[in-house]
């Protein structure tokens, strides 16, 4: 998971429907699982909660940016956020999810939080092999990522390390 900022009230939602998936699926067991943040020393009560709350897998700091520019290191902006999604019908989503969600997740604005971050998955040799990239203000595609580590899965059951 590559997340934007862990203070963001939708990382954290992120973080969590993907924590709640890796818990459920076992697939822990599978992959190596690991959350990206880009800073450190903005946020550091926000990022220790976002660990013990949100995800509770280890953390890497990104100093170099390297995992969002392998997202394509897009910025949150007009285009990014709202595209052909009518302005009311994105505004009435964020608003109901924020004031449905807001006394169990919370959130903040400290750090940066206009690069847009995303999930991938790595093959045995480090080769990216999927990723998602975060649209913001859209839902979180739980179950696209747990049909693709379900394949990933199955793929690996048959192929061997030596031929990926």
């Amino acid at each position: 998971l590559v997340v934007r900022r862990p203070g963001c009230f939708f990382c954290r939602e992120q973080a969590l429907s993907l924590s709640v998936l890796i818990q459920n699926e076992g697939l822990d067991r599978y992959f190596g699982v690991v959350c990206v943040v880009k800073e450190t020393g903005i946020d550091d009560g926000g990022l220790l909660e976002f660990h013990n709350k949100f995800f509770p897998f280890p953390l890497y700091c990104d100093r170099t940016y390297a995992f969002y520019q392998a997202l394509g290191d897009r910025k949150v902006g007009i285009g990014s956020a709202f595209g052909p999604t009518s302005i009311k019908a994105l505004l009435c989503d964020v608003y109901y999810r924020v004031s449905n969600s807001k006394n169990t997740i919370g959130g903040n604005f400290k750090g940066e939080g206009l690069i847009q971050g995303g999930v991938m998955f790595f093959n045995r040799k480090g080769k990216p092999i999927y990723a998602y990239r975060e649209e913001t203000g859209k839902n979180f595609p739980v179950e696209d990522i747990l049909i693709t580590a379900n394949a990933i899965k199955k793929a690996n059951s048959v192929v061997s390390p030596e031929t990926e």
